[in-house]
């Protein structure tokens, strides 16, 4: 069985592809796409890659030492899961606020995506979320609760009808 993995890079201090060695490369294009879901991951991982796990494991390590790598973080398709509904949320939150409101509106499970983006002449919204629900009336509800929590109420809703395309970023 395999899965999709998120390589999630953070504030990395590998700024070039220079800094990273072909091995390195090899690892890193094989994990972004699937994962092995056995008992001995890096061990599938180094067959593909012509390494031992030991080396798997030690160049894994180093990289998220070095900052190339955050974390691992198995990706659900979400539609599959049976999350068929989708509503970017965005809400006009006072600037001196915006990053204190981000964090609250972050900490809800239910949140996948929160960002802070410049208002636009016509657009005043400043905080973006991106919900996802098994209905509409179950993001209408979780867009309520979290609108209570933080306390601002101008907010719009733009409802995902179709997704064309949905990666992570890609080496």
């Amino acid at each position: 069985m395999m899965c999709m993995i998120c390589l999630q890079g953070g504030c990395s201090k590998l700024a070039y592809p220079s800094d990273f060695d072909e091995r390195d490369l090899e690892l890193l294009k094989i994990m972004q796409d699937w994962f092995p879901v056995v008992e001995r991951p890096f061990e599938e991982i180094g067959k593909m890659a012509g390494m031992e796990e030991d080396e798997v494991i030690e160049r894994v390590r180093n990289l998220i030492e070095r900052g190339a790598i955050r974390r691992l973080a198995v990706s659900i398709k979400h539609r599959n899961a049976g999350f068929r509904y989708n509503a970017m949320v965005v809400w006009n939150v006072d600037d001196e606020l915006v990053e204190e409101v981000g964090k609250k509106v972050a900490r809800f499970s239910e949140v996948t995506h929160c960002y802070e983006r410049p208002r636009f002449p016509g657009w005043n919204y400043n905080l973006y979320a991106m919900i996802h629900g098994k209905s509409r009336e179950e993001c209408l509800e979780i867009i309520e609760r979290i609108s209570n929590e933080i306390g601002f109420r101008d907010y719009r809703i733009v409802w995902s009808i179709k997704e064309y395309k949905k990666t992570h970023v890609r080496i």
